[in-house]
């Protein structure tokens, strides 16, 4: 069979040709877009936040934070236009240790866990693309750490959407073994997983990038399979490994998942202290996830019978991308909460232009600031935001034995 193709030229290209040109050029204009976004030598940063902000964020009170800031204590905010207070992060998280180190607080305003709780590995899938992995991952991820959990975000995506969104193009910025598969890899070539963290511009946030290398993990691990040494560990185990390496530096590891079920997702699964499955309300996203769970349990059944650790502290199913109004989601959201009960996040996660617009500067919504959108639609999105993360929050304290 013929595959070549014609192009405006008159000439024949072959379709590796063609699918190779159109890689380099689009790569070429997304790292001509970010240089003008941010400079070569610049990297992104987080903006600073209000005082009103800080305060919501600590968990005290805005009048509270001003009166310590007028008697000194802690770290001095930054005046603005009008005597306007804003803060850093690395401001607000040194408030946080202020207030615990200051022995007069009834309550712990930095949340870290304590010595016999164990790391928090979540782990966000669905084999469904558009369901909002990466969007969930990364707004869990700094919501977390903005409220002052020590945060590993883990890009195990070989699209690598997550390390975009943090400021990482994978073709440009993540060269060869500086991936998860780096740290898990079959040959001598295995780095520690520590080596290959990379600090974002969010205090208390921390990355491991991905890029398309991590493929090699789903090629390699048939070939370890077929010829595997006794002594060597299955594959289900490794990224376990890598994590409790470097377990004492973290609170939460939040996991990015392929949109596959495939040996990176096993391992996560694995590795996981509790699941969250993120699902649009529409009836063929529901049917695909139902799929996902029956082939999910089949996988899982086979690793437990050699040994792999099923026990999870929890597992959740969220709503993305839901719209109050649209009479067949809110029948297939009630469909859920019948069917799975408590295993359905109570709050949902919002369709919003503001994410999406977000997105487009490769930002959060924790990143941008109210005065880029329409007050009623930023307000909205952040709610839903934070509705959702702090349940997830409570799920996470509850899994350490705190109220």
């Amino acid at each position: 069979m013929d595959i070549s193709l014609s192009h405006p030229a008159g000439s024949f290209r072959q379709i590796h040709e063609l699918v190779g040109q159109h890689a380099r050029e689009l790569s070429s204009k997304l790292q001509a877009h970010r240089l003008q976004l941010f400079p070569p030598e610049a990297r992104k940063t987080l903006r600073p936040f209000s005082s009103t902000e800080a305060a919501k964020l600590i968990g005290i009170n805005d009048g509270y934070l001003r009166r310590l800031s007028l008697e000194g204590k802690g770290p001095e905010p930054q005046v603005g236009p009008g005597g306007r207070r804003s803060y850093s992060v690395e401001d607000i998280q040194a408030l946080r240790l202020y207030l615990d180190a200051s022995g007069k607080a009834e309550r712990r305003y930095s949340p870290r866990r304590s010595p016999g709780d164990h790391l928090q590995v979540i782990t966000v899938v669905n084999f469904k693309g558009g369901s909002g992995k990466t969007t969930t991952a990364a707004h869990l991820s700094q919501y977390l750490a903005l409220n002052g959990y020590r945060v590993l975000a883990l890009d195990l995506d070989p699209q690598a959407s997550l390390s975009a969104l943090h400021g990482y193009q994978p073709e440009f910025d993540v060269g060869e073994n500086e991936t998860l598969y780096g740290a898990i890899r079959y040959d001598g070539a295995r780095r520690d997983l520590r080596d290959i963290i990379r600090k974002t511009y969010f205090t208390n946030l921390d990355l491991v990038p991905g890029n398309i290398e991590l493929m090699e993990f789903e090629h390699e691990t048939p070939k370890a399979l077929m010829g595997r040494d006794p002594a060597d560990t299955m594959f289900f185990t490794r990224m376990d490994a890598a994590l409790a390496s470097v377990a004492d530096s973290y609170d939460v590891v939040v996991v990015d998942c392929p949109p596959q079920l495939g040996f990176l997702t096993l391992s996560a699964l694995c590795a996981a202290t509790a699941v969250l499955v993120t699902v649009h309300p529409q009836m063929l996203d529901v049917m695909s996830m139902c799929q996902f769970l029956i082939m999910t349990s089949d996988l899982l059944s086979v690793v437990a019978s050699a040994g792999g650790n099923m026990s999870y502290d929890w597992m959740r199913y969220l709503v993305t991308r839901y719209e109050p109004g649209d009479g067949p989601q809110n029948q297939m959201v009630s469909f859920m909460r019948a069917m799975f009960g408590d295993h359905v996040l109570n709050y949902p996660m919002l369709k919003s232009t503001a994410i999406s617009d977000a997105g487009i500067t490769k930002q959060t919504l924790y990143e941008v600031t109210r005065d880029q959108f329409t007050r009623s639609t930023y307000d909205r999105a952040m709610e839903a935001l934070d509705n959702v993360n702090g349940e997830i929050a409570q799920l996470i304290r509850a899994a350490w034995g705190r109220a």
